[in-house]
Order: structure tokens, then C-alpha cells, then sequence
């Protein structure tokens, strides 16, 4: 091999041994870039931690007005409603006297007349006095069922109460306890109902009785009326028994 040819070979084979491969990558490291990376990599996450949090707020919230919306699954309103019934019927079966204004007109006209009693028969005084006795003993029947229908009510009265009462203190949401609240608004509502009847019933055997009082009163000076008649009033006068 000549000088020149092997200069050639060995320029070349330096050349080969000098020149990187070339498929090798020199790697760089920027701290720069890494921090700010590093930076945006913690930003998203935090955003994806705010719409979690988010998320479940919206789920609480939603469960939340799921119970408010629910409704309150016991209900004592049929039983009320049956015992204002029970005293609305007894009421409606008062006997010789109801509580009407036009058969109160008209029994009184006929059993306790506020005119004068002189056209009056005794035959029919007579039976006006049997009606009052057995208005006034009816009245006062009615009373006594009056009060014993108030007292059976007491029971149920208590029984709805701890229901209700229970009911409103376990309620889930607004619904259950606005519900609950209004049943026992109507629970009051029936008690004030009962004392209602309660009091009419008393004052209507209290106006019986007194009615009666006074009729026979008005009778009774009829009847000592036409026994003295029109017959002179007696005057005392001397009688002598003996003859001298």
C-alpha cells in the first residue's frame, strides 16, 4: 500500500471513530422547566380535587332534599276524622229537642208558651208538663252520652299523641316534620271539637231545665188561678155560739 493510500485509510477510519452514532440523543436537564412542570402537574391536580369535593357537595345536597321531599309515612287523620264523626252523629241524635232553631221554635210554642195560659185546658197543662219532664230528662241523657263519648275519645286521644309525637322526633326532612305538625294541629282541632259539644250539650240541658222551671211556675199560678175562680175573697167576721 503506498504513503498516500494509507493516510487516506487511516483519515477515514478516525473519521468513522470521531462521529457520534446515529441514533444516540444527548439529554439536557432544565430545572426551569422542571419546577414549572412540576407546578402545573400539582395545579390539576388540586382542580381535580375541587370537583370531587364539589361532586360530593352536590350528591349531600341532593340526598338532603330527597328526605325533605319524603313523606311521612304514619297518619292518624282517619282516626280524627272518625272520632269527630262519633261526636257529630251523637250530636245529631239529641231526642225531643234538637239542636235546630226552628224545632226549638216549635216546641216551644207548643210545651213552654210565654202568653197567658187561660185558653189552656187542664187536660193539656197536664201533658205540656209530661213533654218538659221528658225534654228535661232527655236533655239531660244526652249530656251524660255527650261526655262519655268525650271520655272514650281521651284514650284514642293519647294513643294518636305518642304516635305523632314519635313520628315528628324520628322525622328525616322538613316534609315529614310539616306533616307530622299538621296532624297534631288536627288532633287539637278534635279536642277543641269535643269541648264544643261538651259545652252545648250541658248549656242546652241547663236551658231545658230552666225552661221547664219557668213553665211550670206560669202553669202553677194558672192552676191557683181558676181555683179560686171569681169567688169573693174570705174576710173574717164574728160569730157568736152562745145565746144569752
Amino acid at each position: 500500500m503506498t504513503p498516500i493510500r494509507t493516510f487516506f485509510v487511516g483519515a477515514a477510519a478516525l473519521a468513522l471513530l470521531a462521529a457520534p452514532p446515529a441514533s444516540a440523543q444527548i439529554t439536557v436537564y432544565d430545572p426551569t422547566n422542571y419546577s414549572q412542570n412540576l407546578l402545573s402537574a400539582a395545579r390539576a391536580l388540586q382542580q381535580i380535587n375541587n370537583q370531587i369535593t364539589s361532586l360530593q357537595n352536590e350528591a349531600a345536597m341532593l340526598l338532603n332534599q330527597a328526605r325533605n321531599l319524603t313523606s311521612l309515612p304514619t297518619s292518624t287523620l282517619s282516626q280524627i276524622q272518625q272520632s269527630m264523626d262519633r261526636t257529630r252523629q251523637l250530636i245529631g241524635e239529641a231526642r225531643q229537642i234538637a239542636y235546630n232553631v226552628q224545632d226549638i221554635d216549635r216546641v216551644f210554642d207548643q210545651r213552654y208558651p210565654a202568653g197567658s195560659l187561660a185558653g189552656t185546658s187542664h187536660g193539656q197543662m197536664v201533658g205540656n208538663a209530661e213533654d218538659r219532664w221528658r225534654d228535661a230528662v232527655a236533655s239531660f241523657q244526652d249530656a251524660l252520652r255527650t261526655q262519655a263519648t268525650i271520655v272514650t275519645n281521651l284514650t284514642d286521644t293519647r294513643r294518636e299523641l305518642d304516635t305523632l309525637v314519635g313520628a315528628s322526633q324520628d322525622a328525616t326532612g322538613a316534609l315529614q316534620a310539616a306533616q307530622a305538625g299538621n296532624q297534631l294541629v288536627a288532633l287539637q282541632t278534635r279536642q277543641i271539637a269535643d269541648l264544643t259539644a261538651l259545652v252545648a250539650a250541658q248549656g242546652r240541658a241547663a236551658a231545658i231545665e230552666a225552661a221547664r222551671a219557668a213553665a211550670d211556675e206560669a202553669q202553677a199560678r194558672e192552676r191557683g188561678r181558676r181555683f179560686i175562680g171569681t169567688r169573693s175573697e174570705y174576710r173574717p167576721r164574728s160569730v157568736t155560739i152562745f145565746n144569752d
